[in-house]
């Protein structure tokens, strides 16, 4: 090639780039006056990066509270349980949940819970879907019945997919209804049960009976 097509050429480039640079700069402009145009876009995408960032640290609280729990070895007296609030019973309930491994444990319970007022995976893997049900008199007040069982039963794992459904009550449960959770294979926690799990330290999974096995594989020596 010669010299002077060598030069045209790199006249060409330079062009092209300097081309280039103009049109950024028109672009960078423009955006510049549609944000000033529209400057609450930039405070709406700022709120949203800000609830991403308060969802990730109240997570991040949640584990580190979890794992606060068990160290600390949380426990309640049945009275204490019988003076909550219901909503104050499922969170005591997680909380206990937590106390014992797990990792994940979510009170879910208020309008539309579809039966399931806490739930989490214990260490095991088993997926834990539990129905509270407080009473303010203990056993004097009314029994668990089967209505309660059936509609626990109706989502605990078609909609929820437990591999344990549980029960938890700090007063009684009638006969029929326990018959029922047998048939059902569902666990029940009454006031007794319920104050082995509350003051005790042994997790849940080693109170109850006939737990379904571990989902995690063992491990190889």
């Amino acid at each position: 090639m010669s010299p002077r097509r060598r030069r045209r050429k790199s006249n060409d480039e330079l062009l092209v780039a300097f081309g280039a640079l103009v049109l950024v700069g028109l672009v960078l402009v423009k955006v510049g006056q549609w944000v000033w145009g529209h400057w609450w876009v930039l405070v709406v995408l700022g709120l949203l990066a800000l609830g991403v960032l308060v969802g990730w640290v109240y997570r991040q609280v949640g584990r580190m509270r979890s794992a606060q729990l068990r160290v600390e070895g949380l426990t309640y007296s049945l009275s204490q349980l019988d003076a909550m609030h219901h909503s104050a019973f499922e969170v005591a309930v997680r909380d206990l949940l937590a106390r014992d491994g797990s990792r994940d444990a979510l009170r879910c319970g208020g309008r539309g819970d579809l039966g399931a007022d806490v739930k989490g995976h214990d260490p095991a893997g088993r997926y834990w879907v539990i129905q509270c049900k407080h009473r303010r008199n203990g056993l004097r007040g009314s029994a668990i019945g089967t209505p309660e069982l059936q509609t626990l039963n109706g989502t605990g794992r078609p909609v929820h997919g437990g591999d344990v459904v549980v029960m938890v009550t700090n007063g009684r449960i009638s006969g029929p209804a326990r018959d029922f959770a047998r048939q059902q294979r569902l666990h029940l926690v009454d006031r007794h049960v319920l104050e082995q799990w509350a003051r005790g330290r042994r997790p849940l999974w080693e109170i109850l009976p006939a737990v379904p096995p571990s989902r995690k594989p063992p491990r190889l020596r």
